[in-house]
């Protein structure tokens, strides 16, 4: 009974191991994505204001153009 006791209980400690190793593992996964999904955002936010100033400089030059043409 002992024996199987100690069996038990030496698969239970091999199985925490390896849990704690997958745990480990899917933290890392996580920390991984959060950074890359950030770096997403902020690269989408570049092209967005990127293409913000294109869209003013568009309208400021359209404004001009039809003031010059209303003068």
């Amino acid at each position: 009974m002992e024996e199987r006791v100690a069996r038990i209980e030496g698969i239970l400690s091999q199985m925490d191991k390896r849990l704690n190793h997958v745990e480990t593992e899917i933290a890392g996964l996580r920390d991984e994505l959060r950074g890359e999904i950030e770096g997403l955002r902020a690269e989408l936010r570049t092209k967005a204001d990127k293409w913000e100033i294109r869209i003013w400089f568009l309208l400021i030059l359209l404004l001009m153009t039809v003031y010059q043409f209303l003068r």
